[in-house]
């Protein structure tokens, strides 16, 4: 049984297609605000909206008992966190591993609509980036 028939049998499914379709449009989005992170117009906009989708993500993959994603989803969240204490724009490692960390959400997303088990989280996205270059 995959994530999405476990998603199916635990929880009422207009709870968990509204996760889908929510997590969908937060994952397309998430490689467009990462790359505005260098641009000093959207910085600010982007860090903040960003921060908004980890911690949407966390919350919402910890209701629904997905735990590789809501620890993931937090991790990131710290992150965010820490680059919205800044103006410093965001640099080329930092931008690198987001649109790394997108790709793990990305692979995630493929899990749910083939019903996978969620694939494992490469550990290369657990190294924090240098945040002040």
């Amino acid at each position: 049984m995959g994530v999405r028939s476990d998603l199916d049998a635990n929880f009422d499914f207009e709870i968990v297609d509204e996760f889908l379709d929510h997590y969908s449009i937060m994952v397309d989005s998430m490689e467009v605000m990462i790359l505005d992170l260098a641009k000093p117009n959207m910085y600010k906009r982007s860090v903040d909206e960003l921060f908004r989708v980890f911690h949407n993500i966390k919350s919402a993959s910890g209701f629904l008992n997905m735990e590789p994603m809501a620890r993931l989803s937090g991790f990131v969240e710290d992150i965010l966190e820490s680059l919205r204490q800044t103006d410093e724009l965001g640099n080329e490692e930092v931008i690198s591993w987001l649109l790394n960390i997108s790709d793990m959400y990305a692979v995630w997303q493929d899990d749910l609509k083939l019903d996978n088990e969620l694939s494992k989280i490469k550990y290369s996205l657990l190294k924090i980036p240098d945040l002040e270059k």
